[in-house]
């Protein structure tokens, strides 16, 4: 902390000074105007002004004096309440997507998501409790981007931009920027984005989170330009999109602060999806055998099963639609152990899809509806394979979607791990 956060008098000390000064003010009239009254009358009459006087000027101080007191202990309940809140935000954050309760830590984040908005939304964080502020938002921010909710996301940015803003906490600020760009990014707002990335850079704070910022952003912009090849027809703008993709993973995979196998498994992920892009099914099996291992022995269940529904799409690319269908099995039924339900539904999709491929009708709506019951927005790719299983006997060639991103929510461990707190 600097000497200016050191020196800085909290909300409530500035409170308290603002009312002794007017209590103060008040009394010193009152007790002009009694003592104008009392002595002007002569005889006993000034004693007992005077006495009267005391007594209301005691009277008056010991109720500020309670009002304080009341309010130091309103104020030490309402940060240890947040601190409470806190840890046990961030230990189901860590258990998300895991095999230590991950369909435990979707279920809490379900019943409990109201509670800690409203947490967050009574408290004007102080220096002494911005960082488990923070921490709830790190939180909220992993659940809103597994199931997602990019409204939300951009809320709980500008929520934390002005709390870092009151606390002159320039990481924070950084990161409110980052986590912005995310939430443009996943509604569809790219260019957006990519402005609220450059705001990130430009804030950039000298220390401890800046490599794991730095990861971040890179990541990020990785996705942005893979959003940008989804929207692109094929030639050179998309192709530059995917190039543009890689040369970022690549680089943030040089520049991750140190050694993390979630941190591996989500780049790795996204760099087997670029060689998807690029139809070099065999490059990204490269990166995505090391990287279901990885995620198996992290116990990474979202990443393993993200990690075989990727491996499956290589598999169909490579017409072994044998293992391409196994593969997506085992990664439905992960994702739905996990209750990962954007996951699963693209299982299930691509399970349809492959029935619709074999001219199985009554097969392929039942595994589509069941994917649009899980969705939380509309596919368009979704519905056009529902159309072309409605009439089965002319099957049209319907384009999947693009294989899914890795969104990188590892850096929910990744900031813990490297950073040991948002200092």
């Amino acid at each position: 902390m600097s000497e200016e956060e050191r020196d800085e008098p909290s909300r409530a000390q500035v409170v308290l000074l603002a009312v002794s000064a007017v209590a103060s003010g008040l009394l010193t009239d009152l007790t002009s105007q009694l003592l104008s009254q009392s002595f002007s009358q002569g005889g006993i009459v000034p004693w007992v002004g005077g006495f009267v006087t005391l007594l209301l000027m005691v009277a008056i101080v010991l109720r500020l004096l309670a009002r304080a007191k009341q309010a130091r202990r309103r104020r030490q309940l309402s940060v240890g309440e947040l601190h409470i809140a806190a840890e046990e935000a961030e230990q189901w954050m860590v258990a998300l997507g895991s095999n230590a309760g991950g369909m435990a830590a979707a279920e809490w984040f379900t019943l409990n998501e109201d509670r800690l908005w409203q947490l967050l939304a009574a408290e004007s964080p102080h220096n002494d409790a911005i960082d488990d502020f923070a921490r709830i938002c790190d939180a909220l921010e992993a659940w809103y981007v597994r199931r997602p909710h990019p409204e939300a996301l951009l809320q709980l940015s500008e929520l934390l931009s002005a709390a870092a803003e009151a606390a002159g906490r320039r990481t924070l600020s950084e990161l409110a920027a980052a986590r912005a760009a995310t939430a443009y990014r996943m509604l569809g707002d790219l260019d957006t984005a990519n402005v609220r990335l450059s705001v990130s850079d430009n804030i950039g704070a000298n220390g401890r989170t800046a490599f794991a910022l730095k990861t971040r952003r890179q990541v990020e912009r990785a996705l942005v330009n893979l959003a940008i090849a989804d929207r692109a027809p094929a030639g050179n703008d998309r192709d530059e999109a995917v190039l543009n993709a890689r040369d970022r993973l690549d680089e943030a995979r040089l520049r991750r602060p140190g050694p993390d196998l979630a941190a591996d498994v989500a780049i790795s992920i996204n760099l087997a999806v670029v060689h998807l892009y690029q139809y070099d099914s065999e490059g990204a099996l490269e990166h995505l055998r090391p990287a279901h291992a990885h995620a198996t022995a992290a116990g990474d269940v979202s990443g393993e099963a993200h990690a075989l529904e990727l491996i499956g799409v290589a598999a169909w690319m490579q017409r072994n639609r044998h293992e391409a269908v196994s593969r997506w099995e085992h990664a439905a039924d992960l994702y739905a152990e996990i209750d990962e339900r954007e996951g699963h539904a693209r299982c299930l999709q691509h399970l349809g899809s492959a029935e619709v491929a074999a001219g199985n009708r009554e097969t392929a709506l039942l595994l589509l509806e069941q994917s649009r019951e899980l969705r939380t927005s509309e596919s368009e790719i979704l519905t056009r394979y529902l159309d072309a299983a409605q009439r089965i006997a002319d099957v049209p060639e319907v384009d999947d979607d693009p294989p899914h991103r890795k969104a990188g929510t590892w850096l929910k461990r990744a900031f813990r791990r490297f950073v040991g707190g948002l200092k």
